[in-house]
């Protein structure tokens, strides 16, 4: 379960949504970058930012479903960097 520090969101209005999440076990700042393009590319991100300093993911998306972007951004993260995982 997940609190108000690891996660939040803002609800942009027209199905529109940007949420914040922490990233646990994330080692590479390179790895970083080339997740943010990866989730970046997923069907529905509007645009996505991984700061590798706070280790937080801030995804802006084009749809209210955030189950299946969060679910496919994890399996983009796992390809780079194993360890990695979302906090939801």
């Amino acid at each position: 379960m997940s609190n108000i520090y690891e996660q939040s969101f803002i609800y942009l209005g027209g199905g529109k949504m940007k949420k914040t999440y922490k990233l646990e076990n994330l080692g590479c700042a390179n790895c970083a970058q080339r997740m943010e393009t990866a989730i970046s590319k997923i069907e529905g991100v509007k645009s996505a930012c991984i700061n590798f300093f706070t280790c937080k993911l801030k995804i802006e998306s084009t749809t209210e479903d955030m189950d299946e972007i969060l679910t496919s951004a994890q399996r983009e993260i796992s390809k780079i960097e194993r360890g990695c995982k979302i906090v939801i």
